[in-house]
């Protein structure tokens, strides 16, 4: 009955390789909004980042709103990039490399834990396009036929 059920659930070919332009595109539109909120929501998340209990030490590393700024760019600039599936890998490994400082630095703290397992299961899909690569319909496979 489950190898039924597990038969009957499993899209065909055609269908099954829209899947990976869909996942490139619905996670990189949280990198890409996110980014933009970077800087439309600029104060708002500064008074965030001052509320957090590791403000001191993101202080030490450099200017949060400097901060801000550069991982909003990182967002967009690379969530385009991953939607598009161009460089999907390094667009992955970037975005990993700026997301978990910011989920470490701001949402291991008191009251946040929805943002943080949000963003360890974005993190997850970041991992899969690492190692996975773009898969169909991206820039990476057009741009390795020439």
């Amino acid at each position: 009955m489950l190898e039924r059920i597990e038969t009957i659930l499993t899209p065909s070919g055609p269908v099954a390789a829209l899947i990976d332009p869909v996942f490139r595109v619905m996670t990189s539109l949280i990198f890409i909004i996110g980014g933009l909120g970077h800087f439309g929501m600029h104060q708002m998340m500064l008074d965030r980042m001052a509320e957090s209990p590791w403000r001191d030490v993101v202080n030490s590393i450099a200017d949060p709103s400097l901060l801000l700024w550069l991982s909003g760019a990182v967002f967009i600039v690379f969530g385009i990039s991953l939607a598009l599936g161009f460089m999907t890998r390094l667009s992955a490994v970037i975005i990993l490399l700026t997301l978990v400082p910011i989920t470490f630095f701001t949402h291991i703290a008191p009251g946040h834990t929805g943002p943080l397992f949000k963003n360890i299961a974005i993190m997850g899909a970041l991992a899969y396009f690492w190692f996975r690569g773009c898969g169909a319909y991206a820039l990476d496979n057009r741009l390795a036929q020439h």
